[in-house]
């Protein structure tokens, strides 16, 4: 597969940092943005690259020349005239996948297991997505149960709680998804290009934890270059082991109100969406564990249950935290519920204290579960901890008589959160 670079920005928003730096030269931890790309790529099994430039492309051009020297292949396409983020695609003879991607981009993402989901959904187009610190001014996707695109939202406007999932940067695009265009000129890829393919239902997200951010503006620059220097870019790579904060959530991350039915229930514990970064910036995985029997017992749909989420994910967006993934059990064993689902009033292995969903997290995201937490206010949460094999922390007073001797407790999330850091 070959990777095409688009690298002929400007970078004003950098340029008084970097007065006279095309933005792909630009410095991160000591190496440019555009290196610390190629060598993600070539660890990555890609060597083939095509680097779009514009502004100051001589000096680009000039600081990779062929790419011999990295092991890679750099061939270069430059515009002489601005074409947007898609207009030079038409000026190429592409004839299979590419990995397309924007060069404000620091990343390091398992390039084989995006391609294989990929080919395995015949995708038209493949979006790299995730939850982000900042979904207020994001555009957001939003998705099926099978990683299917079915709408954008764009920040305009926008009414409501939605699922913190935005596009990253990175996208496969097949030849074929080209082809449904006659453009010649400028284009831009988001508006003219993915956008109208919504209709083709062959548009999907790749949702990773992985590490995709841009360095585009001072701020997000130093952000970057702090997880740069702490190692935390590579760490993130699927193909590592991760580590994780799985999370209660009734009681943990938000109020205990009873059993939550409707969004406007739901309110954070305090201090909960700072804690949520605290762990969301040490590198480990937030991910939420969380018995639903409500579903079971006709209380609430898996819709009603999608927009409570929504709603959690919103509030925790607003103070920059984000959760990586929410895993629910639907199931209750118990019969004689009104309107209750005959069907999920079943004994299963992934109400907790059963491990079942923190052990499904734990293949679909590599984790070390010995490295890892489970933090809850019940002794569910606690005996799921024993079960899964990670650590155990309980959120109270007086630690159930049941818990392990070596159970952490402390007096809420955030006073966990602060422990993490220290």
């Amino acid at each position: 597969m070959t990777a095409v670079v688009l690298a002929g920005g400007k970078g004003t928003r950098m340029a008084g940092i970097f007065p006279g730096i095309p933005k792909p030269l630009i410095p991160v931890c000591g190496k440019s943005v555009l290196q610390r790309q190629i060598e993600t790529l070539k660890n990555g099994g890609v060597s083939d690259i095509v680097v779009v430039t514009g502004y100051l492309s001589e000096k680009i051009e000039r600081e990779f020349l062929s790419g011999e020297k990295y092991g890679v292949q750099i061939s270069y396409y430059t515009e002489k005239k601005p074409l947007g983020t898609a207009g030079a695609l038409f000026k190429m003879d592409i004839r299979d996948d590419i990995l397309l991607i924007s060069g404000d981009l620091v990343f390091d993402i398992d390039i084989e297991k995006m391609l294989a989901f990929h080919k395995k959904n015949n995708a038209l187009a493949t979006l790299f997505t995730h939850p982000n610190t900042h979904p207020a001014d994001s555009t957001l996707v939003e998705t099926d149960e099978d990683g299917r695109i079915t709408a954008f939202v764009p920040k305009e406007n926008r009414k409501g709680c939605y699922r913190n999932l935005c596009n990253a940067g990175v996208q496969i695009v097949s030849p074929e998804l080209l082809k449904m265009y006659d453009i010649s000129g400028a284009a831009d890829l988001d508006r003219d290009i993915i956008y109208p393919a919504v209709s083709t239902g062959r548009l999907f997200s790749y949702k990773s934890s992985e590490y995709v951010r841009d360095m585009g503006t001072p701020e997000r620059y130093l952000s970057v270059s702090k997880d740069v220097e702490n190692g935390l870019v590579p760490l993130r790579n699927l193909k590592n082991k991760q580590k994780a904060v799985f999370l209660d959530r009734d009681g943990t991350l938000n109020k205990a109100n009873g059993f939550i039915t409707r969004p406007e229930e739901l309110e954070l514990t305090d201090g909960a969406a700072e804690a949520v970064k605290k762990i969301n910036g040490l590198g480990y995985l937030a991910i939420v564990i969380t018995n639903q029997p409500v579903i079971a017992r006709g209380e609430c749909t898996v819709e009603e249950l999608r927009l409570i989420h929504n709603r959690l994910e919103t509030l925790l967006g607003e103070s920059g935290a984000y959760l990586d993934a929410i895993y629910y059990c639907p199931h209750h064993p118990d019969s004689g519920f009104p309107g209750e689902i005959p069907s999920l009033k079943v004994a299963c292995s992934c109400r907790k204290p059963a491990p079942g969903l923190i052990l499904e997290a734990a293949r679909e995201f590599n984790i070390d579960l010995s490295s890892s937490y489970m933090v809850g206010d019940s002794w569910r949460d606690i005996k799921a901890a024993e079960n899964a094999g990670c650590a155990a922390v309980f959120l109270g007073s007086e630690l159930p008589q049941s818990a392990p001797g070596n159970t952490l407790i402390f007096r809420d999330l955030k006073s966990f959160a602060d422990h993490l850091m220290n």
